[in-house]
């Protein structure tokens, strides 16, 4: 999908990208369309990273495709992490210029007894502020620590600053859950292309 900017003249451009990381831990394939259908094709190894994905995917309408192979016979902190890392390069090329963004948003999420809170600045400042306490330290095999890998890293690679508060719960599957959906709302807010925007969203000029 072609997205059209306002501004002096109007740019039409394919917002996707790809990215390809072989390391002696991972082998990703990473393909990105921010203005997409929600349509996912997941194959990490990591089953609650697959489920987590596809709910950032549906509820941002992107369409993401992760082909991954990792020393999850480890564990599955490589792969998790890297794939953070890869999702981050492809949201900071695909939006390259970014002009025409909203680039902020905030969304509050709710899943069944859990909030979560996701605020977003496109700002080519990476930082992660993460507040949140898990009743437990696994969903099945997946570590929740790894919440905060993935994010970080996917923060530091977009270059974004990203805050994540999960106001409060007690099931830890849905406490997750509830920031994965908020993440995916925000971040279709906050790359969505605002009409009145006249080049990039700064007093500064450039993002």
């Amino acid at each position: 999908m072609s997205q059209s900017v306002s501004g002096a003249e109007t740019v039409e451009r394919q917002r996707t990208a790809s990215i390809e990381r072989v390391t002696n831990e991972t082998d990703i394939k990473l393909q990105l369309a921010v203005d997409g259908e929600g349509k996912s094709d997941f194959h990490t190894g990591v089953p609650f990273l697959n489920h987590m994905l596809d709910l950032f995917t549906k509820h941002g309408q992107f369409d993401l495709s992760v082909q991954a192979k990792g020393d999850i016979e480890i564990d599955d902190h490589h792969t998790v992490e890297d794939i953070g890392i890869c999702l981050g390069q492809a949201l900071l090329k695909a939006l390259g210029d970014k002009q025409g963004i909203k680039r902020y948003a905030s969304v509050y999420v709710p899943m069944d007894e859990a909030l979560a809170q996701v605020v977003i600045d496109l700002s080519n400042r990476p930082h992660l502020e993460y507040r949140a306490q898990y009743p437990s330290s696994q969903v099945g095999t997946f570590q929740t620590e790894l919440v905060h890998e993935f994010l970080w890293k996917l923060a530091l690679e977009a270059r974004m600053t990203l805050h994540v508060i999960v106001h409060y719960g007690h099931n830890t599957h849905h406490m997750i859950e509830a920031v994965f959906k908020a993440l995916g709302r925000a971040l279709d807010e906050a790359t969505s292309i605002d009409p009145r925007v006249k080049g990039v969203p700064s007093t500064k000029g450039v993002l």
